[in-house]
């Protein structure tokens, strides 16, 4: 009877780790797949044209992704840097300061707010602030603007990834132990001084890695950013003009150009230049992670 509970045990510890390895290896296969398939345009271009050109004419052969990258980067720069404090605030309102009945019906609030399809954003990004934009905040800094900019698509994005942050960092704000709080009230500090010295404190590396995992579903986000971004292949230049992200190009443009290699090749390449963001900014983010959690252990 031994022996086949270790065989049991051995053979799920197998399966297990053969998952986990194949999870692993279908990052791998995934970027050499975008990589042979963007491999035709290394051929007509070099790498350093392609990444820093700021010309966009397929037609002609010219492939400059420099707009698409600052898009894509301006657009998600924005969206954090707005949704990051607000969620943070509130969740810890929810969680050190609200009564119950308030957090009985913005709970499922916000679980709503974060099952909404994108689209849903997007429409209301088209209908509410890009009107916003161009006919009372726009016409206060330049000369005209459709509201089709890049603040418009920082701003919808930032509402969708609003509802996951929240989330995430109520669940981490609640972990800490109620004895942490006791403690430092105890010593005379107010709510709020406990709150900022040790209720954050405890929990950072945990919102570090909310953060990264909010930023890593905004830089892939498509169909919103697509209807309010204004779709222009230029290098934005302030908050008010158009820009055109990454998924927006990959999502305008895949279905319509396959007859043309190189262009498919371009636009392979484009996902792939995602893929490697992405991968990147999580790399980084977790080894500032590490330093973090070595400080503050």
């Amino acid at each position: 009877m031994m022996t086949i509970r270790v065989l049991k045990d051995k053979t799920a510890g197998g399966i297990m780790f053969f998952l986990t390895l194949s999870s692993m290896l279908l990052v791998v296969i995934m970027g050499i797949g975008l990589f042979l398939k963007s491999a035709p345009v290394f051929e007509e271009h070099s790498l350093g044209e392609l990444l820093f050109s700021s010309s966009w004419k397929p037609m002609r052969g010219e492939f400059g992704f420099l707009p698409f990258i600052m898009g894509t980067i301006w657009v998600t720069v924005i969206a954090v840097v707005m949704a990051v404090p607000v969620s943070l605030l509130t969740a810890i309102y929810l969680t050190e300061y609200a009564r119950p009945v308030v957090r009985k019906y913005v709970f499922p609030a916000l679980d709503i707010l974060a099952g909404l399809p994108s689209v849903i954003y997007g429409v209301w990004g088209t209908l509410l602030i890009v009107p916003f934009i161009s006919g009372w905040l726009a016409p206060r800094f330049v000369d005209f603007s459709t509201g089709y900019t890049m603040l418009a698509g920082g701003i919808v994005l930032g509402v969708m990834i609003l509802p996951l942050l929240v989330s995430l960092f109520i669940e981490l704000i609640t972990s800490v132990p109620e004895e942490l709080r006791e403690a430092s009230i105890s010593l005379g500090a107010t709510r709020w001084q406990t709150t900022k010295a040790v209720v954050v404190r405890a929990v950072l590396p945990g919102l570090v890695a909310a953060v990264v995992l909010a930023v890593s579903r905004a830089l892939g986000e498509t169909i919103a950013v697509l209807m309010v971004c204004g779709n222009l292949p230029e290098i934005p230049g302030s908050l008010f003009d158009a820009c055109y992200p990454i998924p927006a190009l990959i999502a305008n443009n895949y279905g319509e150009m396959l007859s043309l290699p190189l262009y498919e090749a371009a636009l392979m390449f484009a996902a792939l230049i995602l893929f490697i963001v992405v991968l990147l900014f999580n790399l980084v983010s977790r080894v500032v992670l590490y330093r973090i959690e070595k400080t503050f252990s």
